[in-house]
């Protein structure tokens, strides 16, 4: 099969189309032949090989060759415990570690998919589920916003983003959306009531409290974090620099008893409970996906380059022949 693939980290110069070997399903597992895959943060972070704890699989080379998670098509072939899907399904979800589906056929558990709603391209459904579900969890599950809330969103613009701006303002909160200055006007027309340019504003220094704020690119300290939180508010970290986890793993009790302000890693499993939640909203009509533009499998490295420059408004796909 053909398959976007790498050897070292990097930038998208090491990216390489090439042939390799079709995978083999698990007995838990199904084989699904590619139609789109989405990119997310995973996957240039996975790249470059930084934050460092990316390199977990791999520390001076990737440990799977191919990227890609967010992946939509149909059914090829299943393990023997498979029971919920059969050949020619339409089905999508996130593939675990993040990897595998920049590639005409991937294998997927079985518990980490769904059938895809016939309301739904395939292009769309691959733009839902890890952004989708960090979005899901950050802003309904654990975050758990009310009508009337103050709500921040630290790179809105991003594939969780586009999903958590939806999702605040259909809880009824007041929703400031943070990201670079051509993406303003975007999150406007996405429903955000405030938007802030972080080229020219710094939301931890404007005088400025949230009671949540859902950081998709933190890079700031603790101490900073929290003094834009009002007392009992929640920040959650969902993507950034090691840095800053260290120091919300480290003081973030600290700082809840000190200052009564929850600093917090926002912890998302893998499941298909979240995605099949968020999906049913979608189907209502109440949010949807957001893509910018597709490329063709043949054009990961383009479609790498432009998400790296921080021009891409909600998500870019990968459609698969």
């Amino acid at each position: 099969m053909k398959a976007i693939v790498y050897s070292r980290y990097g930038t998208a110069d090491v990216l390489q189309l090439a042939e390799v070997a079709t995978p083999t399903p698990t007995d838990d597992e199904v084989l699904v032949k590619i139609h789109a895959v989405s990119i997310n943060g995973a996957d240039r972070e996975g790249l470059i090989g930084r934050p460092l704890y990316v390199r977990i699989g791999g520390f001076f080379k990737p440990g799977n060759p191919i990227l890609g998670s967010d992946i939509a098509g149909r059914v090829q072939a299943v393990g023997k415990n498979v029971t919920e899907f059969q050949m020619g399904d339409e089905v999508f979800g996130e593939i675990p570690g993040y990897h595998g589906g920049f590639a005409e056929y991937a294998c997927a558990p079985e518990k980490n998919l769904l059938k895809k709603p016939a309301s739904l391209t395939f292009e769309q459904a691959a733009a839902i589920p890890q952004g989708g579900v960090i979005a899901w969890r950050g802003i309904c599950k654990e975050g758990n916003v009310q009508a009337g809330q103050q709500v921040l969103i630290n790179g809105a613009g991003g594939s969780a983003g586009v999903f958590a701006v939806q999702l605040a303002k259909l809880s009824g909160a007041h929703v400031t959306a943070v990201d670079n200055t051509f993406k303003m006007d975007f999150l406007r027309a996405l429903g955000a009531d405030e938007v802030m340019d972080y080229t020219r504003v710094d939301f931890t220094k404007n005088g400025k409290q949230y009671d949540l704020i859902l950081d998709v690119v933190a890079h700031r300290s603790v101490v900073a974090l929290a003094r834009a939180l009002k007392p009992d508010g929640t920040y959650f970290f969902t993507g950034g620099s090691i840095g800053t986890l260290f120091q919300i793993l480290l003081f973030g009790s600290l700082i809840k008893k000190s200052q009564n302000r929850n600093v917090h890693l926002l912890v998302v499993p893998q499941n298909r409970a979240d995605l099949d939640a968020l999906t049913q909203l979608i189907e209502a009509g109440k949010i949807k996906p957001v893509i910018d533009r597709q490329f063709p499998l043949e054009q990961v490295p383009e479609a790498m380059r432009y998400v790296a420059e921080g021009r891409a408004k909600g998500k870019v796909v990968i459609t698969v022949a």
